[in-house]
């Protein structure tokens, strides 16, 4: 019987402590388990915020290189360049044996017309135009102006009279005698007995005197002012007349008797 019980309590020990080992190795097992899914949630989470971070600091570069680029655009002054349209809001002003600069506009651009943008090529005033108006006649031709920049930007387009351009006429003064003739809104010309032309201008402050041809009688002694819009119909058809210029600009226009 002792030998008995001393056999049944030693196989009961032993199946005690196999037990026991199971349990902790699988208890060892479980922990390694949570510990690598800890690592790769953190390790995937490091991942993503670093993919975040680098994208986010691409994207403020880009804006900081490209409010650079704008920061050393060219300012200064193009004086009696050409005007062309290259795409919406963008144009370039071209200058005799230099490289085309291409320039913005923005909506503060202010823009000056003498004829070919807005307003009238026979005032000497020059009324303020809209970026529209710019682009449809620079999309027509090229339109000699001024142009102020800054950092790539126009502040002012200021169009050009033909006479600032030198046309022929800059810097003409004088009187003639002899037949006018119609060349261009806001332009004549006067031609002696010799048949040398001489162009000129007219403006706003030009006065204008008819004997009969361009406003008026024939038989009054008295000579009306006229409007430039008389002096350009009879132009068209011819009429004789005495013709002040100042800087290429008529002063008075007085009709023969």
């Amino acid at each position: 019987m002792n030998r008995h019980l001393r056999r049944v309590v030693v196989v009961t020990a032993a199946l005690t402590a196999g037990l026991a080992m199971t349990a902790c190795q699988n208890g060892s097992a479980n922990n390694g388990s949570a510990n690598t899914g800890s690592s790769q949630h953190k390790s995937s989470s490091k991942k993503s915020g670093t993919s975040k971070t680098s994208k986010h600091s691409n994207s403020s570069a880009s804006a900081q290189n490209a409010a650079g680029s704008s920061q050393r655009g060219v300012s200064g002054t193009v004086t009696g360049g050409t005007v062309s349209y290259l795409a919406p809001g963008k144009y370039t002003v071209h200058m005799a044996g230099k490289t085309d600069q291409a320039f913005f506009v923005a909506d503060d651009t202010a823009v000056y017309g003498a004829g070919a943008i807005c307003g009238s090529p026979r005032s000497e005033a020059r009324p303020s135009c809209t970026l529209d108006q710019l682009e449809t006649a620079t999309k027509k031709a090229a339109v000699t102006a001024d142009v102020t920049l800054k950092n790539g930007v126009a502040t002012v387009v200021r169009e050009r009279h033909d006479v600032e351009n030198g046309t022929g006429t800059t810097g003409v003064n004088g009187t003639w005698f002899g037949n006018v003739g119609y060349l261009a809104p806001g332009k004549f010309t006067v031609s002696d007995m010799k048949g040398v032309e001489q162009a000129f201008f007219v403006s706003d402050s030009t006065r204008v005197y008819g004997a009969g041809t361009i406003c008026g009688t024939p038989r009054s002694e008295e000579t009306p002012q006229c409007t430039l819009t008389q002096l350009e119909s009879a132009a068209k058809k011819g009429v004789s007349a005495k013709v002040e210029i100042r800087n290429g600009v008529a002063t008075t226009v007085t009709e023969d008797r």
